[in-house]
């Protein structure tokens, strides 16, 4: 992309986009070329160079990838709007879990979309942000609905949960957090209540599944 087409309309939304994968970042870029009164001004393969974009270009609509390494996405959000409480990003993911769009928006975004349906939704999110307005993903609201009732987990439950995923045993779990196997087990019952699992491998699955656990 030149330097032309990407100042070439003042009036367009400036875009920057953050992901690790160079085959999504082309891919987006391609997409916000077709899209009318947008431009493309920046793009970062990783959260600390999200930031230090975002701080050098100031763009109208910021698109952030979750999971990046040298800093996450999350991070990322939480660092930009120190500096710009009224930054306007949209999160994308492949994860829909309600709790991954609970932290995000706490974070600050004030979009959610999946990747999957970028082509679809990306334009409508982008106007519907830029304009001051939120924008969440269908599949992710309807996530949001389904546990809004749900119980949510106490920290020491997530600690137990975190490490039963990692494949401790209860009396493993009970040594690395220096509590007794009977009160992991006490634990471990709370979660599966709450979490509507069958067993420790279910709650796991719902718990990835959810964004309660990261991968």
């Amino acid at each position: 992309m030149t330097a032309s087409t990407m100042h070439s309309d003042s009036q367009a939304i400036r875009v920057l986009i953050a992901d690790d994968h160079q085959l999504l970042l082309d891919g987006i870029a391609t997409l916000l070329q077709s899209f009318p009164g947008v431009e493309l001004v920046g793009q970062a393969s990783n959260g600390q160079q999200a930031v230090q974009q975002f701080l050098a270009l100031q763009p109208d609509v910021t698109l952030m990838d979750l999971q990046m390494p040298v800093m996450t996405g999350l991070d990322a959000i939480t660092a930009i709007r120190a500096h710009h409480p009224r930054a306007r990003i949209i999160v994308l993911t492949t994860y829909k879990g309600d709790t991954l769009v609970g932290r995000a928006v706490q974070a600050g975004a004030c979009g959610y979309l999946l990747k999957s349906s970028l082509r679809h939704e990306l334009l409508a999110a982008i106007q519907a942000v830029h304009a001051g307005r939120r924008y969440i993903a269908p599949e992710a609201q309807a996530e949001m609905a389904r546990y809004a009732s749900a119980d949510v987990l106490s920290n020491r439950e997530l600690e137990v949960l975190r490490l039963v995923a990692q494949g401790n045993s209860n009396r493993e779990t009970g040594a690395l957090l220096s509590i007794k196997e009977e009160t992991v087990k006490a634990h471990m019952s709370t979660i599966l209540a709450k979490l509507g699992a069958k067993d420790r491998t279910h709650a796991v699955t719902i718990a990835l599944r959810r964004g309660i656990l990261d991968t």
